[in-house]
C-alpha cells in the first residue's frame, strides 16, 4: 500500500504543484495518516481522490527502491569513468556490460 507522502505527492504533481512542507502537514494518530494542515491554492484531496493514486503511488515507490539500489551497484563515478576509460583505450564494453547487468538485475 502506497503511503500518504506518495499519494499527496502524486496529487499535487498532477495538480501542477510541488511539495512543499510549509504548505502541508501529515500526521498520524495512530489510527493512520493524515493531512493536518493544507495551505495550497487547490483544494485539499478527498480520501477518494488520494485513494485514487494508490497504483500510481505504489508504482512510484517501487521504482524508488529500484532506483536505490542501482544507484549503489552503478559504483562511484570514478570507478565509472575507469570503466569507461579502459573501454575506450582497450575496445572493450565494461562499462556498458555493467551498466546493463544493473539494469537486468534490477528490472523496473
Amino acid at each position: 500500500m502506497a503511503s500518504l507522502f506518495t499519494k499527496t505527492k502524486l496529487y499535487l504533481e498532477a495538480n501542477s504543484k510541488t511539495w512543499d512542507d510549509t504548505k502541508l502537514s501529515l500526521q498520524n494518530d495512530g489510527s493512520g495518516d493524515f493531512i493536518s494542515s493544507w495551505s495550497y491554492d487547490i483544494a485539499q484531496p478527498t480520501a477518494d481522490q488520494i485513494a485514487s493514486y494508490e497504483t500510481a503511488g505504489n508504482t512510484a515507490e517501487a521504482n524508488a527502491a529500484i532506483d536505490a539500489t542501482r544507484r549503489t551497484q552503478y559504483l562511484s563515478w570514478q570507478q565509472q569513468m575507469e570503466m569507461i576509460y579502459k573501454d575506450q583505450k582497450n575496445g572493450t564494453t565494461t562499462f556498458k556490460d555493467h551498466c546493463d547487468k544493473v539494469r537486468s538485475d534490477n528490472p523496473k
